[in-house]
């Protein structure tokens, strides 16, 4: 079992560790000595998938303690791992806990759709950008109606349009480049962009003006090996060590493996199956297929599966690999969409793409385990108020296990994948998975 970012922060704020940790303690500092401003931004949930309200309540209750006067929050609204209209008791909420602190005001808000963008659109995050930075953008006196003018136009959270928050004729509080930033997000893969955006200093995703680049720069955890040469960026929580990783491992033992996927599921195949190696292994090849450039994925359900399905048929047929981790995007990314037409399109492609994918694995004499970590197609509709819905599911999943013969299979977890999988290879389970095979011997 390996212990989550979420599990991990949580932990640290409850038994007051958060308090000393150095790059948060520097960024409090670094305001109180050049007597400026902290802005803390990230999504504004308690979906626990991309971030935590939780933990940004903590990081405003410390800057309180250590006597900031200046706290602006910019809030990434979710939609996803959350109902679509949850951000109206979320900005609420997080007034309560502003005014009851007494430190801190909402300066700006904005949907994930543009700030925390994986995919290379760069004309969405420059909108999340130049609302935070310049002031550009919808303008609104009260966060909560501003959110409640957003739903009267139809437009629910994932898709806010940024907005800045005005104190009469100016922006309750833009990023400067003496400010310090802390961006409380813990995963990854959708805080990259607006990260580069913010203080990559050779970025070219668009017209970014070099003396922008806030002073401070704190990510709750290390969003890229890469970031660490930016200048005035902290991590609060890098990686913990994970030894014997299923690529590791298998790497270790000399055989090769294949990780394929769209650019939607790439980080998932690669950095997070690795748990948090950036690096491929010794005998590991990547194959990246770029997702299709529509506005949202209910206009292309089938995304880009066909292309990822040629190119894992024609690597499998050649006979290259021992292993192959493949990822099908559509079922998750088209379920969020809320559009249920879409999400059978999407399931039907899936189902036409894996039949291939198993057929040129059978003609290898090949074995397949296909499961995933959640679904969000099998539900579509919320049976509480019966409209869309668009959040993660948490209901189980199937595990099927094909051309492997007739092996008795146990109920399981994700735990259980990769020792299952090193089962098959007849390879010894390391020390350090705590699942077992669920394979009945």
């Amino acid at each position: 079992i390996v212990y989550q970012e979420l599990t991990r922060i949580s932990k640290a704020i409850e038994d007051d560790e958060m308090r000393h940790n150095p790059a948060i303690s520097k960024a409090f500092a670094h305001c109180l000595e050049h007597q400026s401003a902290l802005h803390l931004y990230g999504l504004l949930s308690d979906g626990g998938v991309h971030s935590h309200n939780t933990h940004l309540y903590a990081l405003i209750r410390l800057a309180a303690d250590a006597g900031l006067k200046q706290v602006f929050v910019h809030a990434f609204f979710d939609g996803r791992d959350v109902p679509p209209d949850s951000a109206i008791n979320f900005t609420r909420e997080l007034q309560t806990e502003l005014t009851a602190i007494g430190v801190g005001r909402i300066a700006s808000l904005m949907g994930r759709y543009y700030a925390m963008d994986r995919d290379n659109r760069w004309e969405r995050v420059e909108l999340a950008w130049k609302a935070m930075v310049q002031g550009v953008g919808v303008q609104a006196a009260d966060p909560v109606q501003a959110v409640a003018d957003s739903y009267e136009a139809g437009v629910m959270d994932e898709f806010v349009m940024p907005t800045v928050i005005m104190d009469g004729d100016q922006p309750v509080g833009t990023i400067k480049p003496e400010d310090a930033v802390i961006f409380f997000n813990f995963r990854p893969d959708r805080a990259r962009e607006i990260t580069r955006a913010m203080v990559q200093p050779d970025f070219s995703g668009f017209d970014r003006p070099q003396a922008t680049i806030p002073a401070c720069y704190v990510t709750m955890t290390q969003y890229d090996v890469n970031f660490d040469a930016f200048p005035g960026l902290h991590v609060a929580y890098r990686p913990e060590s994970l030894d014997n990783t299923f690529g590791a491992y298998v790497s270790e033992h000399g055989l090769t493996q294949l990780r394929i996927a769209e650019t939607e599921k790439y980080a998932h195949v690669t950095f997070f199956f690795n748990g948090g190696v950036e690096k491929e292994y010794p005998g590991e090849d990547r194959c990246l297929i770029p997702s299709p450039k529509v506005a949202t994925y209910d206009l292309q359900p089938e995304m880009s599966a066909y292309l990822v399905t040629d190119e894992a048929v024609k690597r499998i047929e050649s006979g290259h690999y021992d292993v192959i981790v493949l990822n099908f995007a559509n079922c998750d990314m088209v379920g969020h969409t809320g559009v249920f037409s879409a999400a059978v399109a999407a399931v039907e492609a899936v189902d036409e793409c894996l039949g291939r994918v198993m057929d040129a694995i059978e003609a290898q004499g090949g074995v397949a385990l296909i499961t995933a970590d959640h679904g969000n197609a099998e539900q579509m509709i919320d049976p509480i108020s019966g409209g869309p819905f668009t959040a993660h599911t948490n209901l189980q999943v199937e595990l099927i296990l094909a051309g492997a013969g007739d092996l008795v299979l146990r109920e399981g977890r994700l735990a259980d994948l990769a020792p299952t999988m090193l089962d098959l290879m007849d390879l010894p389970v390391p020390a350090e998975m705590s699942g077992t095979t669920i394979i009945v011997h």
